[in-house]
């Protein structure tokens, strides 16, 4: 019998990842202390352009890389072979030291402000950069990286071979960690591993690209010009680190007017509690699992959110919010009237047309439109006291030749069968 999700926070994948950059912190710092700093200057440098980076950031909620400056910092470092011409000789275990020693001088003053410090992302750091650290100085130390690329043009495939793995080896991280902290939220949290990994990869396209690619330039700057090349060329990062954070805000901001909209159903009366929470919540782990990424994701979990404003147009609350008792035609008025209070909080037209098509047949919906049609209809279903899940369930093949797409359905049937079929209004 699984234990309960809730009951384990700090799944296997969270403790092993925590637990090899522990390991891997405590030989680098150990190593670092009986043989000392090998140029001492850029070790100082780069230190202080991690620990900057750390202490700016604000770590909003939707950031991927809350301090891009400290991560490309920290990558440079790790890819950096030449200062000013001459060789250097720091290798990899002080590169994890100094990164790590960089971090935790920025979390003192956050600490002291009372600021919680992310241990994972920081656990994820560790280890991202020291796999970069170990597949580059090694080999450019012994020479073999300029036998195989040579001392011209070629040679910056090697480091931009590195940072590729690097990031593959940050996204399968950032996956783990991901999923950990879903199955800690609850079982109907829980999307597919494999969602998860395609997530972060396309989010290597975003800020991600900007980070490596900053990380490698640095390098190759410090190589040419000396320890001065940090701090021009991690200039134009911030200010694209600043820019995003504008563009969360404003995300942050329309995400919570959608939230606020959705409970005034609840409020007025005219759905259940905790209704749209628990349908968005349950239809972006059906998205997850026909395959729905990035954009495509936020925008059903928002039109899940929103699929009821219409309601308010009612005159008299429907029982338990169902409309499917309406008729056909008041059906369409109240998605046309969401879809019109949904363009106008800013969410986009994407998510208004997927609220608009609530009431038509599935053939003629979105995707999206389907997914929440049916996970609505489970929730209203379990309502009903219909024989449970089971019998929610049942009810919906049953409506598969007009209302519901058999394959949502069976997507329905696996999220809530990996997680336990738990009735609605537990949340």
């Amino acid at each position: 019998m699984r234990a309960p999700y809730g009951s384990d926070p700090l799944a296997p994948a969270v403790l092993a990842v925590r637990g090899a950059a522990l390991l891997l912190a405590l030989a680098a710092l150990a190593h670092t202390s009986v043989h000392g700093l090998a140029e001492p200057g850029l070790a100082l440098v780069f230190g202080l352009l991690v620990a900057a980076g750390e202490l700016v950031r604000r770590g909003a909620a939707g950031e991927r890389e809350p301090a891009p400056p400290a991560a490309a910092g920290a990558l440079a470092y790790a890819l950096l072979g030449d200062s000013a011409g001459r060789p250097t000789t720091h290798g990899a275990l002080q590169v994890i030291a100094v990164v790590v020693a960089a971090q935790a001088l920025a979390a003192v003053p956050r600490r002291a402000r009372g600021r919680r410090t992310d241990a994972d992302r920081a656990a994820r750091r560790t280890l991202t950069v020291g796999f970069a650290a170990v597949c580059f100085q090694p080999l450019y130390a012994s020479g073999q990286a300029e036998r195989w690329f040579g001392d011209g043009p070629w040679f910056p495939l090697f480091p931009l071979g590195v940072l590729t793995l690097t990031a593959l080896c940050d996204a399968v991280l950032a996956a783990l960690l991901a999923r950990s902290a879903a199955r800690a939220e609850g079982p109907g949290a829980l999307p597919p591993y494999g969602s998860l990994l395609v997530d972060e990869v396309r989010a290597l396209a975003g800020v991600g690209t900007a980070i490596g690619a900053t990380g490698v330039v640095t390098a190759l700057g410090v190589a040419v010009a000396g320890p001065w090349a940090p701090a021009v060329l991690c200039g134009p990062l911030l200010l694209t680190q600043v820019s995003a954070r504008r563009y969360t805000a404003a995300r942050t901001t329309c995400g919570q007017t959608m939230a606020s909209l959705a409970r005034a159903t609840e409020i007025a009366g005219y759905t259940p509690p905790g209704h749209a929470r628990r349908v968005a919540a349950l239809a972006t782990a059906v998205g997850r699992e026909l395959g729905l990424t990035g954009p495509r994701l936020t925008v059903l979990e928002h039109a899940a959110l929103m699929h009821d404003i219409g309601q308010l147009s009612l005159l008299d609350p429907v029982a338990d919010g169902a409309t499917a008792r309406l008729p056909a035609a008041e059906q369409r008025r109240i998605a046309l009237l969401g879809g019109a209070v949904v363009r106008r909080t800013g969410a986009g037209p994407e998510v208004a047309a997927v609220v608009e098509q609530q009431a038509d047949p599935y053939r003629e919906q979105l995707l999206a439109a389907r997914i929440v049609r049916t996970v609505n209809a489970y929730d209203d279903l379990c309502g009903e006291c219909v024989g449970g899940p089971l019998g929610a369930l049942e009810q919906l093949r049953l409506g598969t030749g007009h209302d519901h797409q058999p394959q949502v359905v069976e997507a329905l049937g696996r999220v809530l069968a990996r997680g336990g079929l738990t009735p609605a209004g537990a949340g």
